[in-house]
């Protein structure tokens, strides 16, 4: 018997305001499998999603890439649909499917009509539960194309040259998109071990949200459960001889068993011949279920978050020594990361990060004023309020925060949480994030002395962990 659990939130007093449903609605099939979705009246669209608890931490070493490689080969086939029929089935209903992989997650996506939604559904669980493996390598070669175009990116290396300084050699620190000798060498095999390993039905939500039907919806993934030939999750064979681990506590086998991450500062440079020198300043974070989240992100609102911000305002608008400058957050299972980027030409490398190096130590002695605090959470505010319109935000917020054991917060109580932030908590946590001494630095240019020379005023790292090209 499946167990489903109905929230209901008090709807907003301010009349003016667009009705939007507040009520979400949980089942628990017999698998494990969770179905969540809210209804938003006034749409005729659903976005719906599979969300499946595998990312790149997933991995050990040697399978570095196969969560990616993996999720594109749910889009080559399974054991009903071709390929191509895949793309032509969504294009008749004027959808897109898309999918992603991050360091935790493995995402499957659409928005639909709701008169499609039966037949999108259809489809897409059997992409998720019968992959067949097929085309391998035409897809091989469409991952290594992207491998090569990210090599040849230089901001997006930056950003993971920046997690290997941070987390050193926890699995939190590689890439997402993997090595082109792994994916150059995956077999059909390994792949189908690794799905059947991580792809369990304990570790999967199907989030939905629009024109939705919760009833509906859970009758579909049981029908689906009912038709499938093996209802039993059974332990698959090794996988690069690394033996089948499930999940504990949402924390995969790879992350279980590596020791907790190393936060001493390092430096890390990849030499590249560039117009610009790109660099990124980070250090240990607060994890997912942290309530200091909000007061973070209202952090990062002053420092670095808007364009008023402070690095915005004094390296940008004020001294044009860059055109790009922002600060960021990551927060996983148990830890999380922070940082920020710059990108520069090299006359200016050493004055921008100067600049950059004395807004730090600003934010830890004086990080918000009264008016600067109030614009942060105001922002802040606006950015939820706008994103939530979105059906395709409210199914991620629902699909992620299940899937992550997170409370699936109303509008109201969200907006409560930023209200909430005070500037005692933002002095806190500046004073424990953002400390100059204690973050990690990454850069991708021409000379790796210029990096190492440019960074000297945070005081942080004493040499580099090497250059790479």
């Amino acid at each position: 018997m499946a167990r489903d659990v109905r929230v209901t939130v008090a709807a907003a007093t301010d009349t003016r305001a667009p009705r939007v449903s507040t009520e979400h609605r949980i089942t628990t099939l017999d698998s494990g499998v969770r179905v969540v979705s809210e209804r938003v009246p006034g749409v005729r669209s659903v976005a719906l999603g599979f969300w499946i608890a595998t990312g790149s931490v997933s991995e050990h070493e040697d399978q570095a890439g196969i969560s990616h490689l993996l999720e594109h080969m749910l889009f080559r086939g399974t054991d009903r649909y071709g390929s191509q029929e895949i793309d032509e089935i969504f294009d008749a209903m004027g959808a897109e499917i898309n999918a992603g992989t991050d360091k935790e997650t493995t995402s499957l996506y659409t928005r639909v009509l709701d008169r499609h939604l039966e037949h999108a559904f259809e489809v897409m669980s059997d992409m998720v539960w019968h992959p067949r493996f097929g085309e391998l390598e035409a897809e091989r070669e469409v991952v290594l194309e992207e491998i090569a175009m990210y090599e040849d990116d230089p901001q997006d290396r930056v950003f993971d040259a920046l997690g290997k300084a941070i987390f050193g050699s926890h699995p939190l620190g590689r890439a997402v998109i993997g090595t082109a000798e792994v994916v150059g060498s995956v077999t059909r095999e390994q792949l189908g071990a690794f799905h059947a390993e991580r792809y369990r039905p304990d570790s999967i939500v199907i989030a939905a949200a629009g024109s939705i039907d919760h009833d509906a919806l859970v009758d579909m993934a049981r029908a689906v459960e009912l038709a499938r030939s093996d209802g039993e999750w059974r332990a698959p064979a090794p996988v690069n001889g690394h033996a089948s681990q499930a999940p504990a506590n949402g924390v995969p086998a790879a992350v279980a068993a590596a020791a907790a991450p190393d936060f001493r500062a390092r430096a890390h440079f990849l030499q590249k011949d560039t117009e610009q020198y790109h660099v990124c300043l980070g250090g240990a974070g607060i994890a997912r279920e942290d309530e200091r989240r909000f007061a973070l992100r209202v952090l990062e609102g002053v420092l670095g978050g808007t364009s008023s911000s402070r690095l915005f305002q004094e390296v940008r608008e004020r001294r044009g020594l860059a055109y790009s400058v922002f600060t960021f957050s990551n927060l996983y299972a148990h830890t999380g990361e922070v940082g920020l980027y710059v990108g520069t030409r090299p006359d200016n490398l050493r004055e921008a990060l100067a600049v950059v190096a004395a807004e730090l130590e600003r934010c830890v002695e004086d990080p918000a004023s009264e008016a600067e605090l109030v614009r942060s959470r105001e922002n802040l505010k606006g950015r939820v309020v706008l994103g939530m319109e979105s059906t395709g935000a409210r199914m991620s917020r629902l699909g992620s925060s299940l899937l992550n054991e997170l409370p699936i917060l109303s509008v109201d109580e969200m907006l409560e949480r930023i209200d909430s932030v005070e500037i005692d908590a933002v002095r806190a946590l500046a004073a424990e994030l953002f400390t100059p001494s204690r973050l990690s630095a990454a850069g991708v240019g021409p000379l790796e002395s210029e990096f190492l020379a440019a960074i000297e005023p945070l005081g942080a790292v004493a040499g580099s962990s090497g250059a790479a090209r």
